[in-house]
């Protein structure tokens, strides 16, 4: 999307249409109908603050010729360009798929091209809420109050892949990643994160 922003193909204001396939993918979902739109400036916050897959779909729908297989096979190929060599995307919520896998490496790999090619987008995954038609979504990463310089990134989850989390901290005009996966719990990733953070990002360099 950002890439597409960049290159004037799509702007912050123009409308991704809901599709009965996008309609109809499990939570966590905004709920929007088939034949509603969303902004595209709004499905992003909502797919930071939210991880909606029914917003997923139809940005994948929007931007894969209205075919999210298309946008996983344009995911993957984009992957490639950034070395994360042991990933491979089959849709784009990241709900499971025995062919779709990730590393914590690929990861982190993609969370700082984020913070590389795009900063003047970054500040997207620095937000806490989104509100949508007047409701006020808050979101779930609490990593961003507990870890001094913390600006953003993004939470996941699913019952195949546990609690997942991509954390990036500014410290000293530095930033560092760190990714953390398979987690049992929310509280456990981010105690996990706040160890990392607090063992490594002092040796940045």
């Amino acid at each position: 999307m950002f890439e597409a922003m960049d290159e004037g193909r799509v702007s912050r204001t123009d409308l991704i249409p809901i599709s009965r396939n996008a309609a109809a993918r499990p939570p966590s979902k905004l709920g929007l109908k088939v034949g509603q739109s969303i902004p595209v400036d709004t499905a992003i916050r909502v797919l930071v603050v939210k991880s909606a897959n029914d917003v997923a779909t139809a940005v994948a729908e929007f931007l894969g010729n209205g075919s999210e297989a298309h946008f996983a096979q344009m995911m993957t190929a984009k992957a490639r360009t950034l070395g994360m060599s042991r990933t491979t995307f089959k849709n784009a919520s990241g709900l499971p798929d025995s062919n779709q896998v990730t590393t914590a490496t690929d990861m982190a790999r993609l969370s700082i091209a984020l913070r590389r090619q795009f900063p003047h987008y970054y500040g997207y995954f620095g937000q806490k809420e989104v509100t949508v038609a007047g409701r006020t979504i808050k979101g779930h990463n609490k990593a961003m109050d507990m870890i001094p310089g913390a600006d953003g990134l993004k939470t996941g989850y699913t019952r195949a892949s546990g609690f997942n989390l991509a954390t990036s901290v500014k410290h000293r005009g530095k930033s560092v990643v760190g990714v953390v996966m398979g987690e049992n719990t929310s509280a456990i990733r981010n105690a996990r994160m706040a160890a990392l953070m607090s063992a490594y990002v002092k040796k940045a360099k």
